[in-house]
């Protein structure tokens, strides 16, 4: 019995030991220029890769200079599969450009945060006139609204479906 009891807790441990924890949200797993990287010559473009695919829709990224201007061209990224890239101006000013994001990952969510590299030499660019709304695509939008309000419509209807439907207590008397 002694061994029994043995066998079952390290079977328990084993398998608590190799537990992983669960991403619900797409990952950031490397980056084009890489994170924290130092570059001589501006990149043309952006590319950011995430462990599952990116859905379409509002995926935006933002390349923010030293000086405070932005970099990139265009207001929407363009998604590949796992990854999402955006061109980028010939770049300005030497210093660290921040790389902004904010992607709808593969379940749906918005997942955001920024990756950096620095510019060691000043390059020809200035910076392009922004035709973007102004949103900091690092700053997260919370959850949708729409599912709570479907979920009390349904939960509504079905409440008066039941409820007119189930015979009264004074009726059965």
């Amino acid at each position: 019995m002694r061994r029994l009891l043995l066998s079952a807790a390290l079977a328990g441990l084993a398998l608590i030991g190799v537990a992983t924890p669960a991403y619900a949200h797409d990952v950031l797993t490397g980056s084009t220029p890489a994170d924290g990287a130092s570059v001589a010559v501006g990149p043309s473009e952006v590319t950011l890769t995430f462990n599952a695919p990116v859905q379409f829709g509002a995926n935006r990224l933002t390349v923010t200079g030293p000086d405070g201007q932005q970099w990139q061209t265009t207001d929407n990224a363009t998604v590949d599969g796992d990854s999402v890239s955006t061109t980028v101006a010939p770049l300005g000013p030497a210093g660290e450009y921040t790389v902004g994001y904010r992607i709808i990952s593969a379940d749906g969510h918005p997942v955001s945060g920024e990756v950096t590299f620095t510019l060691t030499k000043a390059g020809p660019g200035t910076a392009p006139t922004q035709t973007a709304t102004g949103e900091n695509p690092s700053t997260p939008a919370g959850p949708p609204v729409w599912p709570w309000v479907l979920g009390a419509v349904v939960l509504l209807a079905l409440g008066l479906f039941l409820g007119l439907r189930t015979p009264r207590m004074g009726a059965l008397r």
